[in-house]
């Protein structure tokens, strides 16, 4: 009797350990399964940080290493650094007379006003001819970034059209722009569009430069400039 208490105790025990055994593997296999799908998922983060910094570089912020980046010459970037901001493409578009600026422009530009650009300058965008030249200007003025979507996408696809947005900016009415219109302005995140928010209403320019300017440089403050405005009263 004794013999079978004591194998039944064996045997009770024996069964826990392999139960315990058992589920610290399911555990185990489980927690590696959760690390590989937060590493895929981290992995996909970075793919689309990657891929979302993979558009033109805009020539009034890039970085000397950005610019190293492209193959130009030393002379050329420094050149480049130095007349900085440019206000208008075409200033840029005049120092660069031995580049090859067909390849260049697919990688790097200053964004055009779409609603004061003349409509022969629209060209110089890679794969833009006259007809889409034209379009562009055909349904001026612009008032959002979503009209232009709207507009220019009864000719090219979304893809195109997102192509688009890395040469071209609609200027926004600093005191009713939306905080999607502001974040659209090239260069501006979501830091800056706070601020332009947060000083409302403006009442000129100038309270805009002083509000806007204890945040950025003065050259910074002229590129900004250049992208907003204010309603006559």
């Amino acid at each position: 009797m004794r013999n079978i208490k004591s194998l039944l105790i064996v045997f009770v025990l024996v069964t826990a350990f392999m139960m315990s055994c058992k589920n610290s593997e399911a555990e185990a296999k489980e927690e590696t399964s959760t690390t590989e799908v937060s590493d895929n998922k981290a992995s996909e983060e970075v793919k689309t940080e990657t891929n979302e910094a993979k558009g033109v570089l805009n020539a009034n912020l890039a970085t000397e290493a950005d610019l190293q980046g492209l193959g130009l010459p030393t002379e050329v970037i420094a050149t480049i650094l130095n007349n900085r901001p440019f206000l208008d493409m075409m200033d840029l578009d005049k120092m660069l007379m031995d580049s090859n600026k067909d390849e260049l422009y697919k990688q790097m530009f200053v964004p055009l006003n779409l609603n004061t650009t003349a409509e022969a300058d629209f060209k110089i965008i890679p794969g833009v001819g006259d007809r889409m030249a034209h379009e562009f200007e055909e349904y001026r003025p612009y008032t959002s970034v979503k009209q232009f979507r709207k507009e220019i996408g009864k000719y090219v696809d979304e893809d195109e059209v997102e192509r688009y947005l890395n040469y071209v900016f609609v200027p926004v009415e600093l005191n009713t722009a939306s905080e999607e219109d502001i974040k659209a302005l090239p260069g501006v995140g979501k830091k800056m569009t706070h601020e332009f928010e947060e000083y409302r209403p403006y009442k000129n320019m100038e309270q805009f430069r002083k509000e806007i300017g204890k945040y950025v440089d003065d050259n910074e403050l002229k590129r900004l400039e250049r992208l907003v405005y204010l309603k006559d009263n």
